[in-house]
């Protein structure tokens, strides 16, 4: 069974493709295996900030001595992401952003 849940976007990093204060659903990953999409949008945990979470975009993963790492942007050029922070393992992957249902101001 998938758990949803929703998410207000905060700040500009996703933008133009979410916004401040669009309104998210969300498909928690926790529990089973989940297979990443290239392209899709998730909700991370910031690698450097601890219970920060963040929007960003897969762009693309790789396998490294049998672990996957995973390289995610945001949309917005001046988005703080793997450019700086470099690639991320599964775990700090927690939901898959399914739709935007409501727009913000």
């Amino acid at each position: 069974m998938f758990a949803f849940s929703t998410v207000v976007v905060s700040g500009n990093s996703m933008s133009p493709s979410y916004r401040e204060g669009d309104w998210l659903i969300i498909r928690n990953l926790s529990g089973k295996k989940h297979t990443l999409k290239i392209g899709a949008v998730y909700l991370i945990q910031d690698p450097n900030r601890p219970g920060v979470k963040l929007l960003k975009r897969l762009k693309e993963s790789r396998v490294e001595h049998g672990v996957i790492r995973y390289w995610v942007e945001g949309d917005n050029l001046l988005s703080e992401d793997s450019r700086s922070w470099g690639w991320l393992e599964t775990d700090q992957f927690l939901a898959k952003v399914v739709l935007k249902y409501r727009k913000g101001n």
